[in-house]
């Protein structure tokens, strides 16, 4: 009788470490949610200029559901952190950045061929023109990536707040 008793708790013990190693089912491992995968890693930043931007840091997080971003300017002082996730309601991507002044954009979009585009909601400027944020991220063939900020009027852009290119720190791969 205690065989039998032995045997029957190996059998439970085999099916529920069967049971419980089965893996789960990843939420955020489609093709969409991978679509930004190219910004993940260690970058150094560069001016239009060639000049040192900053350094940025960019993870995946929580299941791999969250792009997160850490940068840190060459103007002393200068930080920032972005929350990147793909929306499967709105089947956009959304960002929401805020930095050390308290300045924040909330953007969405999605991935077109090699670029990332998202955009902000209208805002009215201090002229009271109506302006959008529009940031593109562009994955070149040579593992760097360009981000451009462009300022919109309609369509038209009517200046550009930041162009630049992103370097891979040795050691690093996405």
């Amino acid at each position: 009788m205690a065989a039998h008793k032995y045997l029957l708790l190996i059998c439970c013990m085999l099916w529920a470490g069967h049971a419980f190693g089965q893996e789960e089912k990843c939420a955020c491992c489609t093709e969409d949610h991978k679509a930004f995968d190219f910004w993940v890693g260690s970058w150094l930043v560069s001016n239009a200029d060639g000049t040192l931007a900053g350094r940025n840091t960019i993870v995946k997080s929580e299941n791999n559901c969250v792009i997160q971003e850490n940068w840190t300017s060459t103007q002393a002082g200068f930080t920032g952190i972005s929350t990147n996730f793909y929306n499967q309601i709105t089947k956009q991507w959304e960002q929401l950045w805020i930095d050390s002044t308290g300045g924040h954009l909330k953007l969405s979009g999605n991935r077109i061929g090699n670029q990332m585009i998202l955009a902000s909601e209208e805002f009215e400027n201090k002229m009271g023109v109506l302006n959008r944020n529009r940031i593109t991220w562009t994955m070149n063939e040579d593992g760097t990536v360009r981000q451009l900020w462009e300022i919109l009027e309609g369509e038209k852009v009517v200046g550009v707040a930041f162009d630049g290119l992103y370097e891979r720190v040795e050691g690093t791969k996405d």
